[in-house]
């Protein structure tokens, strides 16, 4: 009986999942899907290799008010029945913080489990789900092995200056640096880079990973040289619920000057600001580029602004620039983002095709660019397949 991979992504308000074949874990899956809307009237999808939907009414008899426990424990032994012959071999989850002490896919025992639990105050829009998810699983199958793969382990090591704060030492020495984030996406661009830049895949690339979370970062050698967000995934770009980059002192006076409480200035800048708080309306990019009203107009100006901004300031951490990557959910599929943010780097000699930018090409720039432009689908469901066989060997 062959084996098969399980691979979950827990967020705030979704979960993605999808099931590979353990021995050779191709690119495509033999089920991927998601819930979205957990917590209010959860809704199912899920499709097999060959693109059919699969059984949709997965949720029917869970309550509207369903928690990501209740969601997975309904999940999981549908997935058993659906999954065709093989036999589960274990489970990988996407954890987005890692901390210092995991750079690397792990195995979960209760001594990691209980280490990434007191990183959740650095992640708490992800990290509380990622550890249910994982509770989840052990509850239901106890032996089953689960591995965890970081998105801070892709980070891990960059040159020390990249990783500083200019803080007191000692508060360096106490792990408050910059982790970064994202890893797993990048990681899969990373080694899908040669097929498409052949020997310039080493050279100085700027991926942008740009969705409702959304970072760059600088590689070179296909590695990682400095990234846009820091010790919390809080920092970097506009997004589309979170602020970024943020003047310290603003916090200091909503704590000082209006009297705001820690929780609800982590609602404010977690939740209630980016694309969401600028626009007024709503943090979906399509909604905002459907929309005639200017405050979503100003909305999309600042988001790509910020990004322009953040590209520009990675270059010198690699020398110069060969190539940018578009990726996630926003990269890949907004041409006019694409568009408005290559506009404002027409000084590294960025120029796009539009009739390319447009069908969403993989090659996105002109001939007479000096620097390429690329459109390339992340994967980061098949790269914690690959950590999991890797693992199982």
């Amino acid at each position: 009986m062959s084996r098969v991979l399980l691979t979950i992504n827990a967020g705030s308000s979704s979960l993605k999942f999808a099931v590979f074949e353990g021995d050779t874990v191709s690119t495509e899956p033999v089920i991927c899907g998601k819930i979205a809307g957990i917590g209010n009237a959860p809704i199912f999808t899920a499709r097999d290799k060959n693109g059919a939907l699969l059984d949709k009414g997965m949720l029917e008899t869970l309550e509207v008010s369903a928690d990501h426990d209740q969601v997975i424990a309904r999940l999981l032994p549908w997935l058993e029945t659906h999954h065709g012959q093989g036999s589960l071999a274990a489970v990988g989850h996407r954890v987005v913080h890692g901390g210092r002490d995991f750079t690397a896919p792990e195995r979960i025992s209760d001594e990691v489990l209980q280490k990434l639990e007191t990183l959740t105050p650095l992640a708490p829009l992800h990290q509380p789900h990622n550890i249910a998810a994982i509770r989840a699983v052990a509850n239901w199958k106890p032996n089953l092995p689960q591995i965890a793969c970081f998105d801070t382990g892709f980070h891990h090591d960059q040159m020390r200056l990249a990783k500083r704060f200019a803080l007191p030492r000692s508060l360096t020495d106490a792990g408050i640096i910059r982790y970064g984030f994202h890893g797993l996406s990048y990681d899969h661009i990373a080694s899908v880079l040669p097929e498409h830049l052949g020997a310039q895949a080493d050279g100085r690339i700027i991926v942008a990973h740009l969705g409702n979370g959304a970072s760059m970062c600088a590689m070179k050698d296909r590695k990682s040289h400095a990234t846009t967000m820091g010790f919390t995934a809080l920092d970097g770009l506009m997004m589309g619920r979170r602020c970024g980059t943020l003047d310290p002192g603003v916090v200091l006076y909503l704590m000082q000057s209006k009297g705001m409480q820690a929780a609800e200035i982590e609602k404010l800048l977690y939740k209630k600001s980016g694309l969401l708080g600028v626009s007024g309306l709503t943090n979906d990019m399509q909604v905002l580029q459907n929309s005639d009203n200017p405050h979503a107009k100003d909305a999309i100006a600042l988001y790509c602004y910020r990004a322009a901004s953040g590209l520009a300031g990675l270059v010198p951490s690699i020398g110069g620039l060969d190539a940018v990557v578009f990726t996630a959910g926003i990269g890949e599929i907004s041409a006019l983002v694409r568009r408005q943010i290559c506009d404002q780097l027409d000084w590294l000699d960025v120029m796009l095709d539009d009739a390319a930018n447009t069908r969403n090409e993989v090659l996105i720039s002109t001939a007479a660019s000096k620097v390429k432009v690329l459109v390339i689908p992340t994967n980061e469901e098949l790269v914690v397949a690959k950590a999991c066989r890797n693992f199982l060997s």
